[in-house]
């Protein structure tokens, strides 16, 4: 069933997907976001039936790959696929990018520069094609109910305002929603399909993860820095990645801020079940939320008045001077490698795979009052504090300091809280003493080796490229 801005019953999935495939042209630029995660089936969908229909040469522009995406390689095998920008990816597909399969340059942007691309017209979108958990009899789309529920829409918000064409993909229709995110005039077309994907995959990869003894002796250590940062006070605005480690640090900080009497103003970001207990416990009066990270968060969502959805735009434009990102008080970051001038690389393993990419890393990393690199000194018998990194995600100088188990590494930048956890007690180091810790500890070292072919080209939040990564030396 397809639903138009004239409502049209169409009798095959045939003519259903011709509604909304038919204004496009070979080496059009297809969108699409990443909510539901690694449980997305659309985006195989729509490339499938642009396939059918002849059409070559497309230009996708999701706003995250993963694991379930190598559905997409016999498209790139085919010629229907030949570029695409992201701000994530991982698994087979980009192990196929790795091989050569696709033409151009994989162009990795960050969340935030995403946004600004889609708005300023620098990335223009043909068509955005939404995975919709829920649809309205007015058509509105919404995140919040359906069997595919996933929580806020955030990234779609930006290419539905943007895009030349919208279409609505849903599994399931509602009278009303209990929250609209994207409102019936900027759609086009709605499309119903069998399925949308997995909703259940939501957590999925490092969501799903719980911290080991390593990672919560991080978070431990992490929760007193920011105790004695000067920083948790009313007001304090705070957000955490998903990894079990970030996970353990909002946990960790909880019972911090209960015993101080701080109320914060917001937890932003991709929100995880940690945040919402946060907010039921009174710690912060909202959660402002791009993404739902797990069952709890989709939950929240639906049913707690102050958790509010927010754009992309709004989360991390670097063109938005009100960002949710630029008035971030603490920010809790991951790390693949950080090198002996704090940059820190997420993009890739020390293999040289692709593994990943900056989403929201290097946007917030700039716009927080402190941004903390938590990471073990080893992982995967590779040591993650390196002379020098495989591939540049975020600069040094939006760092303030990384936390290990073995002890705390303060930028030269921050002597204030240096000062201050010195004075609490907290177990400072360098970061070359790190480093020298984590050699004696790895098995393996750095092996990656690139050759001259450019396979992805990794762009700042204000859009210029930091680095390039090369195609597997086989």
């Amino acid at each position: 069933m397809v639903y138009s801005k004239t409502p049209e019953l169409m009798p095959s999935s045939d003519s259903l997907w011709s509604t909304s495939i038919s204004e496009l042209d070979d080496s059009a630029t297809l969108s699409f976001h990443h909510h539901l995660r690694n449980g997305d089936d659309v985006m195989r969908q729509v490339l499938q039936a642009c396939s059918d229909m002849g059409l070559r040469d497309l230009h996708i522009a999701p706003s995250s790959l993963f694991p379930c995406h190598a559905a997409l390689i016999p498209f790139l095998e085919d010629g229907t696929l030949t570029r695409i920008t992201t701000s994530y990816m991982n698994g087979a597909l980009a192990e196929a990018v790795q091989r050569g399969l696709l033409p151009h340059p994989v162009r990795l942007q960050t969340h935030g520069g995403r946004a600004e691309a889609i708005a300023s017209g620098r990335l223009k979108i043909d068509a955005a094609f939404i995975a919709t958990p829920a649809v309205d009899t007015e058509r509105n789309l919404g995140g919040a109910a359906g069997p595919n529920a996933c929580g806020p829409l955030g990234y779609a918000m930006v290419d539905a305002a943007h895009a030349r064409f919208v279409t609505a993909v849903t599994d399931h229709y509602v009278y009303d929603l209990p929250r609209v995110c994207i409102p019936s005039e900027q759609v086009d077309h709605v499309v119903t399909v069998d399925s949308i994907g997995d909703a259940q995959q939501v957590a999925s990869g490092t969501t799903a993860r719980a911290p080991s003894a390593k990672g919560q002796a991080i978070a431990d250590l992490t929760a007193r820095l920011i105790a004695c940062s000067g920083l948790l006070r009313d007001g304090f605005s705070f957000q955490t990645g998903a990894g079990g480690t970030s996970l353990a640090v909002a946990r960790s900080l909880a019972p911090i801020m209960a015993d101080r009497g701080v109320t914060g103003d917001f937890a932003a970001g991709g929100i995880t079940g940690p945040l919402v207990d946060m907010l039921h416990a009174g710690l912060f009066r909202r959660l402002s939320d791009v993404q739902a990270f797990d069952g709890a968060a989709i939950t929240s969502y639906a049913t707690d008045a102050e958790h509010h959805a927010m754009s992309a735009w709004d989360y991390a434009s670097p063109a938005n001077p009100d960002s949710a990102a630029s008035r971030l008080d603490v920010m809790i970051l991951g790390a693949a490698e950080v090198d002996m001038d704090f940059n820190v690389n997420v993009t890739c393993a020390s293999d040289g795979r692709i593994i990943g990419g900056s989403g929201g890393h290097a946007d917030t990393a700039a716009g927080a009052k402190l941004a903390i690199v938590t990471t073990p000194l080893c992982a995967g018998r590779f040591p993650k504090l390196v002379e020098r990194l495989t591939c540049l995600t975020t600069p040094g100088h939006t760092i303030g300091a990384v936390v290990t188990e073995e002890g705390i590494a303060i930028s030269p930048a921050a002597p204030e809280l240096a000062r201050a956890a010195k004075s609490a007690g907290l177990p400072l180091t360098s970061l070359d003493d790190l480093r020298r810790m984590a050699e004696a500890q790895a098995t393996q070292h750095a092996t990656a080796r690139f050759t001259d072919r450019i396979i992805a080209e990794c762009e700042s939040p204000g859009g210029t490229v930091i680095d390039r990564v090369g195609a597997l030396d086989p």
